[in-house]
């Protein structure tokens, strides 16, 4: 079982997004704002990682599909393994 790293990824970012996300919008208006001219960092970082860690999940699940359908490759037994 090979498991794409772009899976546990997209769902670490996913989470700290949604997060963020959450925390953005429950203190909008907020005074914590007023250092930032008013700038609401929370939220638009949280959509931003919602979106990145989103896109990360979807490409590993359609990698880890694409090479569930190919077959192995065979290997030779006099060949030597490079880490390319």
């Amino acid at each position: 079982m090979n498991l794409d790293l772009r899976i546990p990824m997209g769902l670490m970012f996913t989470f700290v997004g949604l997060i963020l996300t959450v925390f953005g919008i429950v203190t909008r208006g907020s005074a914590i704002y007023a250092k930032s001219l008013n700038i609401n960092a929370n939220l638009y970082w949280g959509v931003v990682l919602l979106i990145f860690g989103g896109a990360m999940y979807l490409l590993g699940r359609r990698g880890q599909k694409r090479a569930d359908r190919e077959p192995p490759k065979a290997v030779d037994q006099g060949a030597v393994r490079r880490a390319h």
